[in-house]
């Protein structure tokens, strides 16, 4: 039985891409997130004693929710991005900042300034999704005019309430 080339070459994308039938779909981070301080680092940051994310992530459209619970109590924040590369602006306590956000592979790159106190501060976070989907990593370089350092955020996929 001969196949025609057309069907070679889908099979072979199908193939690369982990034969998910979605032909190198973007990872998805839609869902609700906590927290693993046990893997988390954010050294020389104090970290929060908990810290939740709710993600809803529609095609390029990325809306991320996060509380955190610490030293300082209760702190909410709600960002949006789109995974095109466009600039946004997002408001965090009354500090506007803006960023892009785009597709590195299959890692999602955040990049965001913003001035405090008189200083520019720049974040590059790296998202990667664990093959099962259940462990969501964020590399964040934070660079100030000061220093430089990094912090990671290891956060575990909640079940659907």
């Amino acid at each position: 039985m001969k196949l025609d080339t057309a069907v070679l070459r889908i099979l072979a994308l199908a193939v690369l891409c982990g034969g998910t039938g979605q032909l190198c779909a973007k990872p998805n981070f839609s869902g609700a997130w906590k927290m693993n301080s046990g893997r988390s680092n954010f050294a020389p940051l104090p970290a929060p004693d908990r810290m939740v994310r709710e993600i809803g992530h529609h095609g390029s459209r990325l809306k991320i929710k996060t509380t955190q619970f610490g030293q300082q109590h209760e702190i909410v924040t709600e960002l949006a991005y789109t995974t095109d590369g466009a600039k946004c602006k997002n408001v965090i306590r009354g500090q506007e900042f803006t960023g892009t956000a785009v597709w590195d592979g299959d890692t999602l790159v955040i990049e965001s300034k913003r001035e405090m106190q008189g200083m520019e501060i720049v974040q590059t976070e790296r998202w990667s999704l664990s093959p099962d989907g259940e462990t969501l990593t964020i590399a964040n370089h934070v660079q100030t005019p000061q220093a430089a350092f990094d912090i990671t955020i290891v956060l575990e996929k909640q079940p659907a309430s």
